[in-house]
């Protein structure tokens, strides 16, 4: 049986490191009953989709992260007419949000960034732009021929038509670990500067995480809890979103199934989202499960382990489809609703900001 005390902390938003630590070893039918509650006492039983498209601008990158699948040295880069035509599909579609994000391409310049963004907003003013990585604001602003602040990078992007940012880029917010699976990567002091310099300057932003691969369970909770200090001093999360790693098609991955490590299992899975819940009760409303990495089916027993949200109807996916990832690029409205209603929650249509459609 769980604690009284570590039950009270849970429901105060007070949850402590020692708390999450036994979180991670109790039988799973506390766990996820307490998620589930915490799930209910947040957010009641709405459950919410987005219809958004995602866009991979260029598959070509500089960077070095052994997890990725999605790099080639000789990839495609997608030119302006090309996007808006994307754009354009997915507006026709119903979609009120495109999220872009790309590969690190040695050329691109901070206007390169600013450019897309102007290029869509010019055609589509009313589409919300949810776009580029804390590594590819840091790229723009650090790249060649520019060597601006993050804060003018930020400005410069916001004014060319940036709503929102991606929270990725994440994978563990330890640094131990991040010289090991992404050495060139922006490290995590690096990150969080650039999140709550986005968050100062009225940008929001999701929050992810990328787990099932070297980290420990103690560098999981590290992480989450970083992620709770940060929202308890900007208010600018809008959703907490685990990612598990794919291990197919890239170095990280090799190694560990070399190694007899095969990835996260449905039960990893399903923990992870629940202790997220708790840790995060009363900081971050929403937690969202991603149908893309856990298929359908398993996202669909998320809701009932604290997740309640499910997503967007992407309509592709390139970076988790080249690691593996078998879900598939699209999922339609009608889908979401049938998996939602038989899960006993109610479909909600919602925008980036959370704002019910």
């Amino acid at each position: 049986m769980l604690p009284t005390d570590v039950i009270d902390r849970a429901h105060a938003g007070r949850c402590t490191k020692e708390d999450a630590l036994l979180l991670a070893a109790v039988p799973l039918s506390e766990l996820f009953a307490l998620a589930d509650e915490l799930r209910a006492e947040a957010v009641g039983d709405a459950v919410t989709y987005i219809l958004n498209r995602n866009i991979n601008f260029t598959s070509m990158c500089t960077g070095t992260c052994r997890f990725c699948a999605f790099r080639e040295d000789d990839g495609y880069k997608l030119e302006i007419p090309e996007i808006l035509r994307k754009v354009e599909e997915a507006v026709c579609a119903g979609a009120t949000e495109i999220c872009i994000q790309g590969g690190l391409r040695q050329d691109m310049r901070l206007d390169d960034y600013c450019g897309i963004l102007e290029s869509i907003k010019f055609e589509f003013p009313s589409v919300h732009l949810h776009a580029y990585s804390p590594m590819e604001v840091w790229h723009a602003a650090t790249g060649v021929g520019d060597g601006v602040s993050i804060r003018d990078a930020l400005t410069a992007l916001k004014k060319s038509g940036l709503g929102t940012m991606p929270g990725t880029a994440a994978e563990i917010l330890v640094d131990e670990v991040r010289a090991r699976i992404c050495p060139d990567k922006l490290n995590t002091s690096q990150w969080v500067e650039v999140i709550r310099t986005a968050h100062r300057l009225g940008i929001k932003t999701t929050a992810t995480i990328m787990y099932g691969h070297i980290e420990s369970v103690q560098d999981r909770i590290d992480h989450l809890f970083l992620i709770r200090d940060i929202q308890a001093e900007t208010h600018g999360f809008t959703e907490f979103v685990p990612l598990p790693f794919m291990p197919y098609n890239n170095e990280l991955g090799r190694t560990m199934i070399r190694n007899g490590n095969y990835g996260t299992t449905g039960i990893d899975d399903l923990r992870m989202h629940a202790i997220a819940r708790i840790v995060l009760h009363t900081h971050i409303q929403n937690i969202q499960a991603s149908w893309v990495k856990l298929g359908p089916k398993l996202a669909q027993y998320a809701l009932c382990c604290g997740a309640n949200d499910l997503g967007g109807t992407l309509m592709e996916e390139k970076i988790s489809k080249s690691a593996g990832a078998t879900a598939g690029e699209y999922m339609p409205p009608p889908e979401f609703d049938w998996i939602i209603r038989n899960a006993g929650r109610v479909p909600k249509v919602r925008n980036t900001l959370y704002e019910y459609i």
